[in-house]
């Protein structure tokens, strides 16, 4: 009922603006709703004076990007702990998700939580009761940098003295961007607990800060489940060599010592 014989699969698609109410907002990152209006005003150039100039308006719509859920089976069984849930929360990446690009694991990565989905909504473990699948899909491009900063940085990767090495990922990015990453983890699980998720049987991500983001929120996670070595592009076995020295989940080998303390030299601790 889900993988079609036509190869084509049946899913449940949403779409989610977020919506901000400020006061709820502030107490959460623990400063004064005075002080969340002002750097939100300042942090957007001043496009939104009504921050500043209309306390009594406490909702706003904030000029970032929403998300996109795929649900595979059924949607109510999201808020059901008892029906196995796989999940996978994933950051936008029109170079690699949409144009193949292979410097980077996201498309590969996408893919097979999108198989691991349709697996799981199609498995009929716990007597009978099934599977869901869920892609959460957030506008995020380019560690929230940007699609231009991240060709930017691409581009430093590749033309630096040496080549592409895993001790310098995360350096490159700093450099041309300033910040190693501008992503924000804290209110992605929102969307989690909108669906009523308490349990995330099987998670498709190696993400450090997106697990302790959800585990933080309150959500349990069972298994991590990592991307297969065979997935991996050749060219994208910096960034996850990088990424595991920096802390991303692996049930595989991990670099030693003196990797490790290459790669949190450069600030990743």
């Amino acid at each position: 009922q889900i993988l079609l014989d036509d190869a084509s699969a049946t899913v449940t698609k949403i779409a989610v603006e977020p919506v901000w109410w400020l006061p709820g907002v502030a107490a959460r990152f623990k400063v004064s709703e005075a002080e969340l209006r002002r750097a939100l005003f300042e942090e957007t150039g001043g496009m939104y004076p009504e921050l500043v100039t209309r306390s009594d308006l406490e909702v706003v719509l904030p000029p970032i990007g929403g998300q996109a859920l795929y649900v595979f089976g059924r949607v109510e069984d999201l808020a059901n702990p008892a029906v196995t849930l796989t999940a996978r929360v994933h950051d936008e990446c029109n170079g690699s998700d949409v144009f193949g690009s292979d410097i980077c694991t996201c498309r590969p990565y996408l893919t097979h939580a999108i198989e691991e989905c349709i697996a799981g909504a199609q498995s009929r473990e716990h007597g009978g009761l099934g599977g869901v699948g869920l892609i959460a899909y957030s506008r995020k491009e380019g560690r929230a940098l940007g699609e231009v900063t991240k060709f930017l940085v691409y581009n430093a990767r590749k033309r630096q003295a040496g080549g592409d090495t895993a001790d310098q990922y995360f350096a490159r990015t700093e450099c041309v961007a300033g910040v190693q990453d501008m992503r924000f983890q804290e209110l992605m699980p929102d969307v989690l607990h909108w669906l009523g998720i308490r349990r995330i049987h099987r998670l498709v991500s190696m993400s450090n800060d997106k697990y302790d983001a959800i585990t933080g929120s309150g959500i349990e996670v069972g298994e991590r489940v990592k991307i297969p070595d065979a997935l991996v592009p050749a060219d994208a076995k910096v960034e996850i060599e990088a990424k595991i020295a920096a802390g991303y989940f692996t049930d595989g080998s991990v670099p030693d010592a003196q990797q490790l303390a290459r790669v949190k030299g450069r600030g990743l601790e």
